[in-house]
């Protein structure tokens, strides 16, 4: 879809918004724990939102064992992580352009400039062009991120670049945030999760010769 077209009001997703009196006793617990946690006290997030479970957290309640430990992954890899926010936000919107997810995408180019990304940097990912102004730490995530999702692995020089700045612990979260966000995009383009309302959509279709 051009990314110029403007999101439907039309509800296109497959698994439909589950409203909050239809909710089994697990499904309940579920939306409890995400609607408890720190994504709720993100304004931009779904779990802040009153009414049902939006975004991936949607998907989620259709099997709420998995959803639970899937969304305790998250809240560990979004709030605990030894990357600084920026750096683990720019990991995300690589993952979101590779697999042209347009909710993620939004979701998250907001968090990314919010916590200190360069807008140029996060145009460029959109348009598929490798960015022109990285700083040192943003070029060793934006290369592990992108080596990794092409090549499903990294070289010896990119796992010792990034060895000597972030640590064993830091290749781990890099990798467990790349990991993470690839099963989100998949939740989202498998259920064709729309973007807000009037928004438009921000990711063109991705040169894959790139």
């Amino acid at each position: 879809m051009s990314a110029t077209k403007k999101s439907s009001a039309l509800d296109v997703r497959r698994f439909k918004l589950i409203p909050v009196e239809n909710l089994t006793p697990e499904q309940r617990a579920l939306t409890e724990a995400i609607k408890s946690g720190p994504r709720a006290k993100l304004a931009s997030s779904g779990a802040s939102k009153p009414g049902p479970l939006g975004g991936p957290f949607n998907v989620w309640l259709r099997s709420p064992g998995i959803g639970n430990l899937v969304q305790q992954l998250g809240e560990e890899i979004r709030f605990r992580s030894s990357l600084a926010g920026k750096l683990n936000e720019l990991a995300i919107l690589v993952t979101a352009r590779q697999w042209t997810s347009q909710y993620e995408w939004v979701a998250h180019h907001k968090l990314a400039l919010e916590g200190g990304l360069n807008s140029a940097i996060a145009e460029d990912i959109a348009q598929g062009r490798r960015p022109a102004n990285l700083d040192a730490d943003e070029t060793i995530v934006y290369n592990f991120s992108r080596e990794l999702q092409d090549t499903q692995g990294v070289s010896d020089d990119t796992y010792r670049i990034t060895l000597e700045r972030f640590g064993e612990r830091g290749i781990v979260d890099l990798i467990s945030v790349n990991g993470f966000y690839v099963l989100v995009s998949m939740c989202l383009n498998v259920d064709r999760t729309p973007v807000p309302d009037g928004l438009a959509l921000p990711l063109p279709p991705l040169d894959k010769t790139r």
